[in-house]
């Protein structure tokens, strides 16, 4: 695994604070989310509830998101991700499930501050108004002309995961949507 994350920690100021925000353990999971036993090994090892449809639910330092039917993000320490895909591994052996360490492949940022919601939604297709779009909810859409996922990590905090091969991208838009000047008043 990389010990350099995408863009090393960048950081854009603004109307809101846009911060890659350095190494994530990230696992994906594939199989009948309805099994018992794959449920047991992921409450088991990430410490929180199986997430429903479009949830997210997260602990003091891991999470699992459903990102499809037959697909669950689980992120955890970076350090910690190999050993996690081999305790998932194991415990569902002979399962039709297929579990990856994506932690290389992808990039995560946090955009903060009172007008965080706003950047991402001129960004993104999905509905991010406060009733429609809460803590504890995943989506996955696009961010302009990448595919992202989203969720609320905060009470001004948004976390957005990205392929690692279009950080910069992905970066450079929400600094631009974030920055002084740029608000539209939709929030």
């Amino acid at each position: 695994m990389s010990d350099v994350s995408a863009l090393m920690g960048a950081v854009a100021e603004g109307r809101t604070r846009v911060e890659e925000a350095g190494l994530a353990g990230m696992i994906t999971l594939r199989g009948d989310l309805s099994n018992s036993k794959l449920i047991a090994a992921v409450t088991g090892l990430a410490g929180v509830e199986m997430p429903g449809q479009r949830e997210i639910k997260t602990g003091d330092d891991k999470a699992v998101a459903w990102m499809s039917r037959d697909e669950l993000l689980i992120m955890v320490p970076h350090e910690e991700a190999e050993a996690a895909v081999a305790t998932l591994s194991t415990a569902l052996a002979g399962e039709h499930a297929t579990v990856a360490n994506v932690s290389d492949a992808r990039a995560l940022f946090r955009v903060e501050g009172p007008h965080a919601r706003e950047a991402i939604a001129k960004l993104a297709p999905a509905d991010l108004h406060p009733e429609s779009f809460g803590p504890g909810e995943m989506r996955r859409t696009r961010m302009a002309q990448v595919p992202a996922a989203i969720w609320q990590s905060g009470d001004d905090q948004f976390s957005v995961i990205c392929f690692r091969s279009v950080a910069q991208y992905v970066f450079d838009l929400l600094a631009l949507s974030a920055k002084d000047g740029s608000e539209v008043g939709y929030f």
